[in-house]
């Protein structure tokens, strides 16, 4: 058959139902739907830059419902992805969309996401948008310490995180996120900022230090997970107990078992979950 007439480069065609939806995102007058939004997954070139030519003049508040309605969609339905989007939105003016754009990408793992998240955690004016730059970084880490990335990136990564725990101008939030996010490298100088958190006088370092251990699967920690099983701290407690499920460790058992009474709804929570993981393992062990 004949061939179909290339559209020209300069004329891309955009689906009417993808500009009806970025129509939509304008129009604060109309309440967003979700039906609309889902149109906007997968945008190509061409389409993203009609969004972005249109967002400016987007007021904040609809821009915010926006962005955390798209975060909302895209955690309900994996088919759906809006990371151009997200991408974008990493440069908004506004603080909880940048925050939310970053909660948006949490799914995405391409490489190229990492300079932009460290210019957000070492630059952006907010300590909520560098705390969740930070916590983002965390899943390259993963990816890192098991071999899945360049070690340039590691190196990288390496650096960045731990001058930001060192930086004591740096505001607390933004150090024990950072600390949790480069918890899973197994190096001496991440064993050391961990055990100077514990050491803090800062209770919020001391419970980030705590999930830390969790994270770094070092059994050098262990003593410290089960000793704080029995904190008078219910943060301390409630992170001692996500450790130990991390560990599937059978001696924590026992006290995890009387948390599972605890006064706090959330560590009671925590030490369910515990015990089914340490209960799981121990299953297979002896399958």
């Amino acid at each position: 058959g004949k061939r179909a007439r290339k559209t020209s480069a300069m004329e891309p065609t955009i689906p009417a139902a993808v500009k009806d939806a970025i129509a939509h995102l304008a129009d604060s007058s109309e309440p967003l739907l979700n039906a609309s939004l889902s149109e906007l997954t997968s945008l190509n070139q061409a389409e993203t830059e009609l969004l972005k030519a249109t967002w400016p003049d987007i007021e904040t508040q609809r821009r915010r419902q926006i962005v955390h309605r798209l975060v909302e969609l895209a955690e309900d339905n994996l088919e759906l992805n809006f990371d151009s989007i997200f991408k974008y939105l990493l440069k908004d003016p506004d603080v909880e969309v940048r925050s939310q754009a970053i909660e948006g990408l949490w799914e995405n793992e391409e490489t190229s996401l990492i300079e932009p998240l460290i210019n957000l955690l070492e630059k952006d004016s907010s300590e909520q948008v560098q705390s969740a730059s930070a916590l983002a970084l965390g899943k390259f880490v993963l990816l890192a310490e098991h071999n899945k990335l360049r070690s340039g990136y590691r190196d990288r990564l390496q650096k960045v995180l731990l001058g930001i725990i060192d930086d004591k101008n740096r505001p607390i939030e933004v150090r024990r996120r950072a600390l949790e996010a480069t918890a899973p490298l197994s190096l001496l100088e991440v064993k050391e900022a961990i055990t100077e958190a514990y050491q803090s006088l800062d209770p919020r370092l001391k419970v980030s230090s705590i999930h830390a251990m969790g994270k770094s699967l070092d059994s050098a920690w262990l003593p410290v997970l089960l000793k704080e099983l029995t904190s008078p701290d219910a943060e301390m407690r409630y992170e001692a107990c996500g450790a130990c499920g991390e560990f599937e460790e059978a001696a924590a058992v026992p006290a995890l078992a009387e948390l599972v009474a605890d006064s706090d709804a959330d560590v009671r929570l925590a030490a369910i979950q515990a015990l089914g993981k340490i209960g799981t393992t121990q299953a297979q062990k002896s399958a």
